[in-house]
């Protein structure tokens, strides 16, 4: 097989980032997108100055429209998707149980659980077609448990595991391959957020 192509949603910061440098490091065609046009951009130069074959391409997960676009302009470029991380998520706005809104959880599930059901079903459809492809979906040790401070962002978590195991028994059999990542402590602006709050619990 040729040089793979691959997608990464929620590129220009933290875990995002950080994979879109490691496939770069190893020779891969990528696609790297977010919100931000500049910090994209930024990225984009950053890969290409790596030697890999790279392009930004703007698109917020939330909203079905872009995503779908966001898939068919990588197709386009690339004829396939190999693999695709989706890394976009946001911690929301911590805080005890009794300090969320309806707003909040908005803000949260919008990006954490929405996006990545948006971003998988469109490269899914990618994905299918062709009859093969690896979805990885960022989840985080909340995935699984939970934690003073972050309920609706553990909830969120929580969300995307159920959401990759169901996809995954749902793709069984196409070729496609969907997993969930839970990292550990990662020094990211979500988990420095998450952890000076939790200090400033027990403190």
């Amino acid at each position: 097989m040729s040089t793979p192509a691959v997608l990464i949603t929620g590129a220009l910061t933290g875990i995002g980032r950080a994979t879109a440098v490691a496939f770069a490091k190893e020779g891969a065609r990528i696609v790297v997108a977010g919100r931000r046009d500049a910090e994209g951009k930024a990225l984009e130069a950053e890969l290409r100055g790596l030697g890999a074959e790279a392009s930004f391409i703007k698109a917020d997960v939330r909203h079905d429209d872009e995503v779908r676009d966001l898939i068919d302009q990588t197709v386009t470029r690339f004829g396939r998707i190999d693999a695709a991380v989706n890394a976009a998520g946001t911690e929301g706005q911590p805080g005890l149980v009794t300090d969320q809104t309806a707003e909040s959880f908005a803000a949260t599930f919008d990006t954490n659980v929405l996006g990545t059901l948006l971003s998988m079903k469109h490269e899914l459809r990618a994905m299918q077609a062709q009859t093969h492809g690896s979805i990885v979906n960022i989840s985080s040790t909340y995935g699984h448990e939970g934690a003073r401070g972050a309920s609706v962002y553990a909830a969120s978590k929580h969300a995307v595991e159920g959401l990759t195991k169901s996809a995954a028994l749902e793709a069984a059999g196409s070729g496609v391959r969907i997993n969930a990542v839970a990292p550990g402590p990662t020094e990211t602006e979500v988990t420095t957020l998450l952890v000076r709050r939790e200090m400033m619990h027990l403190g």
